[in-house]
Protein backbone atom coordinates (compact mmCIF):
# COMPACT_ATOMS: atom_id res chain seq x y z
CA UNK A 1 0.00 0.00 0.00
CA UNK A 2 2.70 2.33 0.95
CA UNK A 3 4.10 2.09 -2.71
CA UNK A 4 0.89 3.21 -4.40
CA UNK A 5 0.28 6.37 -6.14
CA UNK A 6 -2.90 7.17 -4.13
CA UNK A 7 -0.96 6.77 -0.94
CA UNK A 8 2.34 8.68 -2.12
CA UNK A 9 -0.33 11.33 -3.10
CA UNK A 10 -1.59 11.27 0.51
CA UNK A 11 1.35 11.58 1.63
CA UNK A 12 3.09 14.47 -0.34
CA UNK A 13 0.00 16.51 0.49
CA UNK A 14 -0.07 15.78 4.00
CA UNK A 15 4.17 16.52 4.49
CA UNK A 16 4.56 19.10 1.73
CA UNK A 17 1.57 21.30 1.62
CA UNK A 18 -0.95 20.72 4.87
CA UNK A 19 2.18 20.90 7.53
CA UNK A 20 3.99 24.01 6.24
CA UNK A 21 0.34 25.63 5.83
CA UNK A 22 -0.46 24.63 8.80
CA UNK A 23 2.99 26.25 10.26
CA UNK A 24 1.65 29.84 9.71
CA UNK A 25 -1.36 29.29 11.97
CA UNK A 26 -0.63 30.41 15.28
CA UNK A 27 -0.77 27.26 18.05
CA UNK A 28 1.38 26.27 20.36
CA UNK A 29 5.02 25.79 19.71
CA UNK A 30 5.15 22.46 20.80
CA UNK A 31 2.76 21.15 19.14
CA UNK A 32 4.45 22.41 15.89
CA UNK A 33 8.13 21.12 17.29
CA UNK A 34 6.20 17.44 17.71
CA UNK A 35 4.69 17.26 14.56
CA UNK A 36 7.70 18.40 12.70
CA UNK A 37 9.73 15.34 14.85
CA UNK A 38 6.97 13.00 14.20
CA UNK A 39 7.14 14.09 10.90
CA UNK A 40 10.99 13.25 10.43
CA UNK A 41 10.61 10.07 12.12
CA UNK A 42 8.10 8.87 9.61
CA UNK A 43 10.79 10.26 6.50
CA UNK A 44 13.52 8.23 7.98
CA UNK A 45 11.35 5.23 8.72
CA UNK A 46 10.42 5.21 4.33
CA UNK A 47 13.75 5.77 3.40
CA UNK A 48 15.18 3.29 5.52
CA UNK A 49 13.17 0.77 5.67
CA UNK A 50 10.66 0.73 3.08
CA UNK A 51 12.96 2.54 0.34
CA UNK A 52 15.98 0.75 1.22
CA UNK A 53 17.81 3.99 0.85
CA UNK A 54 21.88 3.74 0.66
CA UNK A 55 23.67 7.18 1.43
CA UNK A 56 26.61 7.28 -0.46
CA UNK A 57 29.31 9.81 -0.93
CA UNK A 58 28.66 10.12 -4.68
CA UNK A 59 31.88 7.81 -5.72
CA UNK A 60 31.46 8.69 -9.61
CA UNK A 61 31.91 12.59 -9.28
CA UNK A 62 34.52 14.71 -10.22
CA UNK A 63 35.41 16.41 -6.91
CA UNK A 64 37.01 19.50 -9.38
CA UNK A 65 34.57 20.49 -10.76
CA UNK A 66 31.77 20.13 -8.29
CA UNK A 67 33.88 22.96 -5.71
CA UNK A 68 34.31 24.89 -9.00
CA UNK A 69 30.43 25.25 -9.70
CA UNK A 70 30.09 25.62 -5.96
CA UNK A 71 32.71 28.82 -5.89
CA UNK A 72 31.45 30.18 -8.74
CA UNK A 73 27.60 30.12 -7.42
CA UNK A 74 29.07 31.41 -4.26
CA UNK A 75 31.05 34.52 -5.80
CA UNK A 76 27.50 35.57 -7.75
CA UNK A 77 25.35 35.09 -4.59
CA UNK A 78 28.14 37.05 -2.86
CA UNK A 79 28.42 39.69 -4.82
CA UNK A 80 24.66 40.14 -5.02
CA UNK A 81 23.67 39.69 -1.51
CA UNK A 82 26.55 41.91 -0.63
CA UNK A 83 25.28 44.95 -2.41
CA UNK A 84 21.27 44.18 -1.28
CA UNK A 85 22.95 44.36 2.35
CA UNK A 86 24.49 47.40 1.78
CA UNK A 87 22.27 48.98 0.34
CA UNK A 88 18.90 48.33 2.65
CA UNK A 89 20.62 47.47 5.97
CA UNK A 90 24.21 48.33 5.80
CA UNK A 91 25.15 48.15 9.69
CA UNK A 92 24.15 44.38 9.30
CA UNK A 93 27.04 43.74 7.04
CA UNK A 94 28.96 41.20 8.23
CA UNK A 95 27.96 42.73 11.47
CA UNK A 96 27.97 39.09 13.66
CA UNK A 97 31.29 37.99 11.76
CA UNK A 98 33.07 40.80 13.38
CA UNK A 99 31.37 41.28 16.68
CA UNK A 100 30.37 38.07 17.43
CA UNK A 101 32.84 35.35 15.53
CA UNK A 102 32.40 32.65 18.29
CA UNK A 103 28.36 32.55 18.08
CA UNK A 104 29.04 32.90 14.18
CA UNK A 105 31.17 29.87 14.29
CA UNK A 106 28.97 27.89 16.55
CA UNK A 107 25.70 29.00 14.89
CA UNK A 108 26.78 27.72 11.82
CA UNK A 109 27.77 24.41 13.27
CA UNK A 110 24.54 23.64 14.74
CA UNK A 111 22.98 25.25 11.46
CA UNK A 112 24.85 22.52 9.43
CA UNK A 113 24.06 19.46 11.79
CA UNK A 114 20.72 20.11 12.76
CA UNK A 115 18.85 22.01 10.22
CA UNK A 116 20.85 21.63 6.43
CA UNK A 117 20.86 18.06 6.89
CA UNK A 118 17.57 17.41 7.95
CA UNK A 119 15.78 19.45 5.80
CA UNK A 120 17.93 17.57 2.63
CA UNK A 121 17.29 14.36 4.17
CA UNK A 122 13.21 15.69 3.45
CA UNK A 123 13.83 17.99 0.88
CA UNK A 124 15.76 16.01 -1.88
CA UNK A 125 16.76 12.93 -0.58
CA UNK A 126 13.03 11.65 0.17
CA UNK A 127 11.26 13.52 -2.64
CA UNK A 128 13.30 12.59 -5.31
CA UNK A 129 13.02 8.92 -3.81
CA UNK A 130 9.35 8.64 -3.67
CA UNK A 131 8.11 11.42 -6.27
CA UNK A 132 10.09 12.03 -9.07
CA UNK A 133 7.96 8.76 -10.72
CA UNK A 134 5.16 11.30 -10.92
CA UNK A 135 6.89 13.68 -13.06
CA UNK A 136 8.02 13.22 -16.77
CA UNK A 137 10.22 15.97 -17.27
CA UNK A 138 13.01 16.47 -15.07
CA UNK A 139 12.53 20.59 -15.44
CA UNK A 140 8.80 20.02 -13.66
CA UNK A 141 10.52 17.94 -11.00
CA UNK A 142 13.02 20.57 -10.27
CA UNK A 143 10.43 23.61 -10.68
CA UNK A 144 7.84 21.41 -8.01
CA UNK A 145 10.70 20.47 -5.86
CA UNK A 146 11.85 24.35 -5.35
CA UNK A 147 7.98 25.64 -4.80
CA UNK A 148 7.56 23.07 -2.12
CA UNK A 149 10.81 24.06 -0.35
CA UNK A 150 9.71 27.54 -0.66
CA UNK A 151 6.55 26.48 1.03
CA UNK A 152 8.77 25.11 4.04
CA UNK A 153 9.48 28.51 4.87
CA UNK A 154 6.07 30.16 4.70
CA UNK A 155 5.80 30.85 8.19
CA UNK A 156 8.64 33.35 8.35
CA UNK A 157 5.61 35.36 6.15
CA UNK A 158 8.26 36.95 4.34
CA UNK A 159 7.82 37.55 0.70
CA UNK A 160 12.03 37.76 0.05
CA UNK A 161 12.57 34.05 2.33
CA UNK A 162 10.03 32.40 0.09
CA UNK A 163 12.07 33.67 -3.18
CA UNK A 164 15.37 33.52 -1.87
CA UNK A 165 14.21 29.64 -0.63
CA UNK A 166 12.81 28.95 -3.85
CA UNK A 167 15.84 29.97 -5.81
CA UNK A 168 18.18 27.63 -3.40
CA UNK A 169 15.80 25.37 -3.85
CA UNK A 170 16.41 25.45 -7.40
CA UNK A 171 19.77 25.20 -7.29
CA UNK A 172 19.56 22.17 -4.41
CA UNK A 173 17.45 19.88 -6.41
CA UNK A 174 20.28 20.53 -9.53
CA UNK A 175 22.82 19.71 -7.31
CA UNK A 176 20.84 16.67 -5.98
CA UNK A 177 19.75 15.18 -9.57
CA UNK A 178 23.62 15.40 -10.71
CA UNK A 179 25.21 14.00 -7.82
CA UNK A 180 22.43 11.48 -5.97
CA UNK A 181 24.15 12.57 -2.75
CA UNK A 182 22.50 13.56 0.29
CA UNK A 183 25.73 14.78 1.61
CA UNK A 184 26.70 16.81 -1.21
CA UNK A 185 24.12 18.83 -1.32
CA UNK A 186 23.64 19.84 2.12
CA UNK A 187 27.05 20.83 1.53
CA UNK A 188 25.67 23.36 -0.74
CA UNK A 189 23.15 24.35 1.22
CA UNK A 190 25.80 24.62 4.37
CA UNK A 191 27.88 26.86 2.16
CA UNK A 192 24.98 29.07 0.79
CA UNK A 193 23.05 29.21 3.84
CA UNK A 194 25.74 30.09 6.21
CA UNK A 195 26.90 32.46 3.75
CA UNK A 196 23.48 34.71 4.00
CA UNK A 197 23.64 34.49 7.21
CA UNK A 198 27.33 35.61 7.50
CA UNK A 199 26.66 38.49 5.03
CA UNK A 200 23.80 40.16 7.31
CA UNK A 201 20.57 38.34 5.98
CA UNK A 202 20.24 35.45 8.76
CA UNK A 203 17.97 37.47 11.26
CA UNK A 204 15.44 37.47 8.90
CA UNK A 205 15.84 33.19 7.91
CA UNK A 206 15.29 32.84 11.45
CA UNK A 207 19.49 32.90 12.99
CA UNK A 208 19.40 34.47 15.97
CA UNK A 209 21.80 37.74 16.20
Amino acid sequence: MIHTRVYRGVEFFIIFILVPVSFTLSYHPIIKLSIGFVGFLYVMYVLLKVENQKFKIAPNLNWSVFWKQTVIKLLIIAIITMVFVGFTNREALFYVLLNKPLKWLLLLCVYALFSVYPQELIYRTFFFKRYSVFFRQNRLLVFVNAVIFAMAHLFFKNTLVIALTFLGGILFALTYQKTKSTLLVSVDHAIYGSWLFTVGMGEMLGFPT
